[in-house]
This record gives structure tokens, C-alpha cells and sequence, in this order.
């Protein structure tokens, strides 16, 4: 997803604390083993222009240790690909460093692409529980959580202040302001990323997982979609369309497309990432100062959404992993972690920030997104996620567009995701 991996891409900091790495918990000192020396950071293309002076801040302050930087393209799939074929190199991969979105972490650990990193070393405790489990893969912590993501639902306030009607808790709250209220103010009712890419996996997980269902289990090696929660999840979007509360161009939606409709006042509600609940109310936005976000809606009240962001992790091949540790701890550090979301505006891994009333003045939906993020779960784990993300964006997107029904969607669902070896 653009932005999950702009988000991933982050490193997103203009000034670098230094007192932030050396006060923020880490066991600097504590080696992987080897010299400590010059790194490759591997990471998917920089749009924000904000890494080369957070890394240009590292190269001063540890000249023995320099890191290059190595950009990939922007598309997601793109840079997974170049990730993968430069591992496979094994001892003449150029990376030391992987910038790695959340949902690839067991596929690169399972494939002894990365290192196991000792749980200690790192101040786990200090981060948000569940951003942590998308580091791990069998137990053992194989990467360190960088920046945070969790899906809110964007709202127009000041139409429904205007109808007396409270921003909605459950999907049938949702569907009846989108099918009665939106019209009334020419506006399209509902939209997430509908387009057939990894949007649409996280979005149609938010809906099973809403539901009370699931996708898989024991780390991929078990199918559990085809249930009645999945059928209603899966269900619930597709009656959206048919009805036409979601609009028909939404099933062309990426993260920007459906920002962009937001932002121009033509969407009464929205699900995306917090990035565009600041993109809309910034100066210039047509709903500048008459929006909300609240947690995003389920069958029965509050739902479930789906960690994004990116995982710092180890290549199994780094000259020098001593270092490579070193610097993901300076990443994760608090005084990088504020900068982070001061300078980004990304979420940060630090609980302690969301708590933080300076903070909360400049970015009044943390303490949303900290709900949201403490509820939400990571996408279904398997070390051949990406051929689980295929599967789950062709079937729904079919279930969307009418081509089959919620009930044949979640059965094709479980044959396809059933013939994906999974080791």
C-alpha cells in the first residue's frame, strides 16, 4: 500500500536527537557479533526528502560507521521484489539494513533473509503492544517495530452535526447515514481502497476481522476464513456497492485517490490512514476544520483494524551487524520517534507519545489512533504472504464488482488460501 509504505519508507525525521538514542533504552552496546562498521539501508523510494538528514545526522556522529543509502522504487510490490532477489544473493547482497513493511516480516524471516534479534536489547516494553507482534515470527522477535498504523474512519462533521446524528459506532450506523444522509448533500457515502492491491487485503481483513472472523492461523499454516463472520465482513462491502452507498469509482481507490475525494468534499465518510485526516485539514483542503476521525466501525460497535507501517530489520548477509543493530536502535529512539510524527506526522511506536498533551494539541486524533492501534491486529501472517495478499484482493474485488456472491467469495477464499504452501 502507497502509503503503508510511505509510512514504511519513513525514517521521516528532519532533526535528529541524539540525547533521544542515548537516553532511549537500548542496549547499544550489547553486539550481534562482528565488527562494527559501514551499512547499506535498504528502503523503498524516499518521496518526503526527509531521510537524507536523518541519516546525514548518523554519518556525523559515527563516521566509522556511515550508512549509504539505497532507494528502490516507490511501488511496494516493486521494492519487495528487488528485497527478495538481492537476498537470495546470499554473502553478495548489498543490504545491511531492510526498511520492510510490517506483513513482510515472517516471509523474510521464515526465508533466513533476516536475523533473529535479541529481545533485550531493544526497550520492547516501552512500544505499543501489538506493533510488536508484527516483528516476530515463531516466537522470536526478528525485526524492531519503526513507525505505527492503524485505519480510523475520517468523518464530515459538520454535516452530521448538522442532522443531529452522531458519528457511527456499528456498520448499520454507517450504512444508513451513507445511504440517507450523504445524498441529501451530494456527497458519495462510504470509501476505503477498493482497488485490487494490498488496499483492498488490509481493507477486506478490517471487515472479517469486524465480523469476529479471521483468515488464517498458526502463522499461515492453517485456513480459517470460511466462516459466517467472514461471509458478513466480505458481505457488508459488496452490499455496499450494490446499493451504491459505496460508490462504483471507489472500487478504483488507492489510499491517494480516496484522500483526494475526501479532501474535496465529495465523501460523507472515509477509512484510510492518519495521514489524511491531516492531509484534509490542512490549509487548502475543502473540509479544512469540519472533519472527525473516530475507531473504525464493526458488526456489533467498535471494529477491528489492521496494523500498517515498517519493521527495521537485519539481513542475515550484514557485514556488519553490530552496527546494523546500532543504528535501528538510533531509529527507534525517542528523541527520532517525536520527530517522527512532530516532522511526518507519522505514528509513532512509543506508547508514552500518545499520551502526551503537547502532542495531542498539534495531532488532536492521537488519542483515536492509540485506541485503534491497541485494537487492531497484523494481516494474516505466512511466509508466502504475498501470494495470500494476491488471493484475497482478486476474490473480494470480485465479491465487490458483483461477480460472485459473499457466500462463493469465502469459499473460493479457503480452496485458493488452501493450496498455498505455506514452508
Amino acid at each position: 500500500m502507497r502509503w503503508i509504505h510511505a509510512a514504511g519508507r519513513g525514517l521521516l525525521v528532519l532533526v535528529v536527537v541524539l540525547t533521544g538514542y542515548v537516553t532511549s533504552g537500548a542496549r547499544a552496546d550489547e553486539g550481534l557479533g562482528g565488527s562494527r562498521g559501514p551499512l547499506t539501508l535498504a528502503t523503498a523510494g524516499d518521496l518526503t526528502g526527509y531521510l537524507g538528514p536523518l541519516l546525514e545526522g548518523w554519518n556525523r556522529t559515527h563516521p566509522g560507521e556511515r550508512v549509504t543509502l539505497v532507494e528502490l522504487p516507490d511501488s511496494a510490490d516493486e521494492t519487495h521484489a528487488q528485497m527478495a532477489t538481492d537476498l537470495r544473493d546470499g554473502d553478495r547482497s548489498r543490504f545491511d539494513v531492510l526498511n520492510i513493511d510490517v506483513n513482510w516480516t515472517s516471509e523474510f524471516a521464515a526465508a533466513d533473509w533476516i536475523r533473529p534479534l535479541p529481545r533485550e536489547r531493544f526497550p520492547l516494553k516501552s512500544f505499543l503492544p501489538p506493533v510488536v507482534d508484527t516483528a516476530t515470527y515463531d516466537g522470536q522477535l526478528y525485526a524492531v517495530p519503526y513507525v505505527t498504523n492503524a485505519g480510523l474512519l475520517l468523518y464530515r462533521k459538520d454535516v452530521l452535526a448538522k442532522e443531529g446524528v452522531p458519528p457511527p459506532r456499528t456498520w448499520a450506523e454507517l450504512e444508513r447515514a451513507a445511504k440517507t444522509i450523504a445524498p441529501k448533500y451530494g456527497l458519495d457515502g462510504y470509501a476505503g481502497q477498493f482497488l485490487p492491491y494490498e488496499g483492498l487485503t488490509v481493507n477486506a481483513a478490517e471487515a472479517v476481522y469486524s465480523a469476529g472472523g479471521s483468515i488464517l492461523g498458526d502463522e499461515g499454516e492453517r485456513v480459517t476464513v470460511e466462516s459466517a463472520a467472514a461471509r458478513e465482513g466480505i458481505g457488508f462491502l459488496a452490499r455496499g456497492v450494490r446499493e451504491g452507498w459505496i460508490p462504483k469509482r471507489a472500487l478504483t481507490y488507492k489510499e491517494q485517490e480516496s484522500k483526494q475525494a475526501f479532501q474535496d468534499g465529495r465523501l460523507l465518510f472515509l477509512r484510510n490512514w492518519p495521514y489524511a485526516y491531516v492531509a484534509a485539514s490542512a490549509k487548502g483542503s475543502k473540509v479544512a476544520g469540519r472533519i472527525g476521525a473516530v475507531p473504525l466501525p464493526g458488526r456489533d460497535g467498535p471494529g477491528t483494524g489492521v496494523l500498517g507501517g515498517s519493521n527495521l530489520a537485519v539481513s542475515s548477509h550484514a557485514r556488519h551487524p553490530d552496527s546494523a543493530a546500532r543504528l535501528i536502535a538510533y531509529l527507534t529512539s525517542e528523541g527520532v520517534q517525536r520527530q517522527v510524527l512532530t516532522r511526518g506526522a507519522l505514528p509513532p511506536v512509543r506508547a508514552a507519545m500518545y499520551e502526551d498533551p503537547e502532542l495531542i494539541r498539534q495531532f488532536p486524533y492521537l488519542p483515536t489512533l492509540r485506541a485503534s492501534i491497541r485494537s487492531a491486529e497484523p494481516r494474516p501472517k505466512s511466509p508466502r504472504y504475498d501470494q495470500v495478499s494476491l488471493v484475497v484482493q482478486a476474490v473480494v474485488h470480485d465479491a465487490m464488482a458483483g461477480h460472485e456472491t459473499p457466500e462463493a467469495a469465502v469459499r473460493r477464499l479457503a480452496r485458493e488460501l488452501a493450496a498455498i504452501p505455506q514452508r
